[in-house]
């Protein structure tokens, strides 16, 4: 299932401060890259999943780059990112997004269980 949305700022924005719904997103989201269930992820584990977090067709950030990124957000310097620490990143990544976006509307054709779906629908949700 695909939909086509008009998304700014605004509806990634407001998605963050509903801490419940991001929670609930953020935790989808580890679950998917956390394939072995063990609760942490590695630098390689998010590298290799990195392309479903990134909108728009981005590619993920080069091997060193992508390590950089990771240490930033390994708060206890374990070599993985547990759920708060990701959560992080989650968020870093969605006001990157919104940030890029800007407050000018765009149309944008979202599949199923794209980065920004659930801020689109969280947004469709409160509007009603």
């Amino acid at each position: 299932m695909s939909i086509e949305a008009v998304v700014n700022s605004f509806t990634i924005t407001e998605f963050l401060k509903d801490n419940a719904k991001f929670d609930s997103f953020v935790n989808e989201w580890f679950a998917i890259i956390n394939e072995n269930g063990d609760g942490k992820l590695s630098c390689d584990g998010i590298r290799s999943r990195f392309g479903m977090l990134l909108p728009f067709g981005s590619v993920p950030p080069p091997h060193e780059e992508n390590q950089e990124i990771f240490k930033r957000f390994d708060e206890d310097g374990n070599g993985f990112l547990d759920f708060n620490e990701f959560k992080s990143l989650m968020t870093e990544i969605m006001h990157a997004v919104a940030r890029s976006i800007g407050a000018s509307p765009i149309v944008v054709i979202l599949a199923q269980g794209s980065l920004l779906m659930k801020p689109v629908l969280h947004e469709l949700a409160s509007s009603s």
